[in-house]
């Protein structure tokens, strides 16, 4: 048998949405919340359930011949290394300078591991998407982000 990229992409993605279709079935609802019909499993067990059928597509249709082979040569696996590493970094970066400083400074970072080097180009692009994004998310949908250990402790609080 022939595995190509496509056969590989399916099962990462068949095998993330069983994931996330399992811990999506342990959120806990509120007393009551399990005859209404849109609850907080709804959404996640839906997204789980199209990310299955979805990915059990992809297997069933991806190309079995020998020019798709899979071929790893001319792949930048230590590129691919340091933005995993920016990304555990942006993790613990997000508890102590919080959602908007640790995100711009993640994309700032990945940008410039991708070989954008002007500064202006790299805040232009990383800014306003962390600004937006973060009042889409506190304004708009009323979430509560953290604005950081570091931060708090400056403003005394």
């Amino acid at each position: 048998m022939t595995i190509t990229k496509d056969h590989i992409g399916g099962l990462v993605f068949l095998c993330l949405s069983i994931a996330y279709g399992y811990y999506g079935s342990e959120i806990v609802l509120f007393p009551g919340d399990e005859f209404q019909p849109f609850h907080a499993k709804s959404l996640p067990l839906a997204l789980a359930g199209m990310g299955i059928i979805f990915s059990l597509c992809q297997l069933l249709t991806a190309s079995r011949s020998e020019v798709d082979k899979l071929d790893l040569s001319g792949l930048d696996f230590v590129l691919m290394a340091k933005l995993l590493v920016l990304m555990l970094i942006f993790a613990a970066a997000l508890e102590w300078i919080g959602f908007l400083l640790s995100t711009v400074v993640f994309l700032v970072g990945g940008y410039w591991l991708l070989g954008e080097r002007r500064p202006k180009m790299l805040l232009l692009a990383s800014v306003p998407f962390a600004a937006g994004f973060w009042f889409l998310l506190t304004q708009l949908l009323d979430i509560y982000l953290a604005p950081g250990r570091l931060i708090t402790g400056l403003l005394g609080g």
